[in-house]
């Protein structure tokens, strides 16, 4: 007689543990707009913004436009020469504390903060802090 392990489900269908973990996201706290959430109904339509001279502009073709988001554990500075010096096992102490939040960054300009969380054996990030979408754009428009 064979017992099914819940652990098993997932190895079938590994986006089925992401899946939930999402789920359980969403169930925990409903998403606001203005904080960068996600969006839904009529405010998932599409999108407008106004030029500077008042008209308005469809931004739709720039929403497919692929960047790169990136999560920062720490930074350090060193010179030249201590690169030059690292070898396999050597390790690099980073100007971030255990149990921080990390910095999430698209194309370099942070977005938001958050946690690291593991599903699957595959590490993710939970947001903790977003950065408001009008903050955001003054961040880039000013060049960080």
């Amino acid at each position: 007689m064979a017992t099914e392990d819940p652990k098993d489900n997932t190895e079938e269908d590994p986006m089925a543990a992401w899946a939930e973990a999402l789920e359980e996201q969403k169930t925990a706290a409903a998403p606001d707009p203005e904080q960068g959430g996600p969006l839904s109904g009529a405010e998932a339509a599409p999108r407008q913004a106004f030029n500077k001279d008042g008209t308005m502009q469809d931004i739709n073709m720039v929403l497919d436009i692929p960047v790169t988001l990136s999560v920062e554990l720490g930074r350090v500075k060193v010179p030249i020469k201590y690169i030059l010096q690292l070898a396999q096992g050597s390790v690099v102490e980073l100007d971030a504390l255990a149990g921080e939040p990390m910095d999430v960054l698209v194309n370099g300009y942070l977005i938001a903060q958050g946690e690291v969380v593991v599903v699957n054996d595959k590490f993710g990030i939970r947001l903790t802090d977003v950065v408001t979408p009008s903050e955001r754009l003054r961040r880039v428009s000013r060049g960080g």
